[in-house]
């Protein structure tokens, strides 16, 4: 049975040449288009095998026929010559030091030539022993800044960001799904509760023959390590690294257990508490008063029993849900099917791999009423940022295809760059002209709290500005968030009447879930946008969805479950001042 499995592998090695050429100063153009690739097929819903099969390898985005040969080499014979040939090159602790955050190609072939470092433990002696700080361009600040990618990066590499660990976890339930005798298969523990990173899969199923399920279970084609095979508990290791454990339990015990094993464990420890103050036990077997059990096959009785309404699994992290559910004020958080459009969206015209037509029939398929292509502006030339020119000639061709609909509406967007001055990347005139606009930063991020701050309430201050996108700038594992007083912008968001966004981008997630229930807290509109830069992208909806879940967002407090009326006169308001 084809995997997923393999498009991990297959993007690895990608992003690992791409890595060594970028080490030893290729071309930029070489390194882009593998690690393009390596995203393409990465965020593949499929298996890369099944478009194999098909043929159409070249037809996914970035991958032309000399990447394809690459990829049919390496599903027919599981090698790849390329890869080979480049990772013999060099020392493979070399190329791990790449993935830390502060750390570029550059240095760290100078930390290689001049200190011997080749691996992550030369680096953390050479830290220790003050070195580094002796090498030019090398000094405390610098030091620090790497110090503190180092642990970012270690941190990393105990979790996997969630947008890769939720396909991992939905195939592997798939799979134990069509085994014989299976039912109720479910993902519980923090891949359940849209946590941005999962540290393992847990997955729970009613089983007619336990053993034999667990039993299939570890043998699955991802399975790298058996850790456990019993009656009741599977545990694994794939071969990405990723822990998963199947739990066989009875009927009658269902809903306790996914109460249990979805947690958080602050969320489960309170359950308890409470029960115990009313006489019962709650655990993973049931409900119990006495001897006698009381309930436990439903989860939903975990909190009947409490005289609570069912709370959601992305607000299980005792942060009040638990005291404003016995108190009637639990909120009913929004939901994917409240949404009615993405307003971040990237086409062909900058750096996304659509056309804008095959952006708006994937959009349509989902159900939306609209979107909005913002592609770049000219300063982020590694995107191909559109020159006003090209603004204009796009134009024309989203007026052209909007005369082709009559249920659906393409905005012509723009995400803009907020200059290091606050300046925006367009004149107004052309701001002006633009449906919706999005405000971001890409550059400068080593400013200090003070010089962002200033910088993003500057471009807030301009009246064409609809929403600003990814507001710390983050990158989860491998980018800090950007010195900013996020609460001076967020307030002035609000008062200006301009929306912040949850990127859904699996690795960005920004603003986070603390954060965007900060700003539903000082009165944000907030957008929930998938910076999508091919059509497959859009169907990241659901991370922007499960942070907006998580921070108690309800669907009044979102921009995009406006229906398309009521989006277009929030978008004349927002100018009108």
């Amino acid at each position: 049975m084809p995997t997923r499995d393999v498009n991990e592998k297959i993007a690895d090695m990608f992003d690992t040449i791409a890595d060594v050429l970028e080490l030893q100063g290729d071309i930029p153009y070489r390194i882009r288009a593998y690690r393009n690739a390596a995203r393409t097929i990465r965020d593949l819903p499929q298996p890369i095998e099944e478009v194999a099969r098909e043929g159409k390898l070249e037809d996914l985005p970035g991958i032309g026929k000399d990447l394809a040969a690459k990829i049919l080499e390496y599903l027919e014979t599981g090698r790849m010559s390329k890869y080979e040939e480049v990772v013999s090159q060099v020392p493979p602790g070399l190329i791990e030091l790449l993935h830390i955050p502060g750390l570029g190609p550059k240095r760290v072939r100078l930390l290689h030539e001049r200190l011997g470092i080749s691996d992550l433990e030369d680096l953390r002696r050479a830290l220790d022993s003050g070195r580094i700080e002796t090498l030019p361009g090398m000094g405390k600040k610098t030091v620090e800044n790497i110090r503190r990618g180092l642990a970012l990066y270690e941190a990393s590499k105990e979790r996997m960001p969630l947008g890769r660990a939720l396909p991992i976890a939905e195939e592997i339930a798939r799979q134990i799904d069509a085994l014989p005798g299976t039912a109720r298969v479910v993902i519980a523990g923090s891949a359940r509760r849209m946590k941005e990173t999962v540290g393992d899969i847990d997955i729970l199923t009613i089983a007619e023959d336990g053993e034999a399920t667990i039993q299939a279970f570890v043998r699955f084609p991802q399975v790298r390590d058996i850790l456990a095979a019993g009656d009741t508990k599977g545990s694994v290791v794939l071969h990405n690294g990723l822990q998963v454990d199947l739990r066989v339990v009875p009927p009658e015990s269902y809903g306790a257990a996914l109460h249990y094993f979805t947690g958080s464990k602050a969320h489960n420890i309170k359950i308890r508490t409470i029960a115990r103050e009313q006489g019962l036990k709650v655990n993973e077997y049931g409900i119990f008063r006495g001897e006698e059990r009381i309930g436990g096959e439903e989860e939903a009785d975990v909190f009947r029993v409490l005289g609570m309404p069912w709370i959601p699994p992305e607000m299980r992290e005792d942060r009040g849900e638990i005291e404003a559910a016995l108190e009637g004020r639990l909120p009913t958080p929004v939901s994917l099917d409240d949404i009615r459009g993405d307003p971040h969206v990237h086409s062909k015209w900058s750096d996304g791999a659509n056309t804008i037509r095959e952006l708006a029939q994937a959009a349509r398929a989902r159900g939306y009423e609209y979107i909005a292509v913002t592609d770049h502006s000219p300063r982020v030339r590694v995107a191909g940022g559109m020159s006003v020119e090209k603004v204009w000639q796009r134009q024309k061709e989203i007026e052209a295809l909007n005369r082709e609909f009559d249920d659906f509406r393409i905005l012509s967007g723009a995400e803009v760059d907020i200059l290091p001055d606050g300046s925006l990347d367009y004149p107004d005139e052309v701001l002006a002209a633009l449906d919706l606009v999005i405000v971001s930063v890409h550059s400068g991020f080593k400013m200090s709290r003070e010089e962002m701050t200033r910088r993003i309430l500057r471009a807030l201050e301009n009246p064409y500005v609809h929403i600003l996108a990814h507001p710390t700038g983050r990158l989860i594992g491998q980018r800090e968030p950007y010195p900013v007083d996020l609460e001076a912008v967020l307030r002035r968001a609000a008062e200006l009447g301009v929306a912040v966004e949850i990127n859904g981008y699996y690795l960005r997630l920004d603003l986070d879930d603390v954060n965007a229930h900060l700003a539903k807290e000082l009165g944000c509109t907030i957008s929930l946008g998938t910076d999508a830069h091919q059509v497959d992208h859009l169907s990241m909806m659901r991370y922007a969805v499960g942070v907006a879940r998580r921070a108690w967002l309800e669907p009044q407090d979102v921009l995009n479950t406006k229906s398309l009326p009521d989006l277009l006169a929030w978008l004349q308001r927002r100018r009108s001042g």
